[in-house]
């Protein structure tokens, strides 16, 4: 029998899968890249969000997966907010998921107790 998934799992699952989401919308419909294909631009930032998707079965490692990649998600993020005023909107919001995925991971570490030394 599993244990139940934690909620705080459930919000960073979430938040992946709207991150992927945003990614096809910015990048297939909003504002289409001009300086190469829709493909090239969707291979490059939706097929990496897609990988951890091996690792499913445990949750928990598919986020850490998820959020070390949220990483590079934050820096575009960032970059994009101060570069572009039309897309500071998506930028921030994108900033919001890699927030939402990297503290429900860190949330949802449990901590050893240690034993202190007297």
């Amino acid at each position: 029998m599993s244990t139940p998934l934690p909620p705080i799992y459930r919000i960073g699952l979430a938040a992946w899968a709207v991150l992927i989401v945003l990614q096809c919308a910015w990048y297939a419909w909003l504002f289409p890249p001009q300086s190469m294909s829709v493909w090239t631009a969707l291979a490059i930032t939706v097929v990496p969000l897609l990988l951890p998707l091996l690792a499913l079965r445990n949750v928990r490692r598919a986020l850490l997966w998820v959020g070390i990649l949220s990483l590079f998600y934050f820096c575009h993020g960032v970059a994009e907010s101060w570069s572009s005023s039309q897309e500071r909107w998506l930028a921030l919001f994108e900033i919001l998921l890699t927030l939402l995925i990297i503290g429900a991971l860190g949330a949802g570490v449990k901590h050893k107790p240690t034993a202190s030394a007297s």
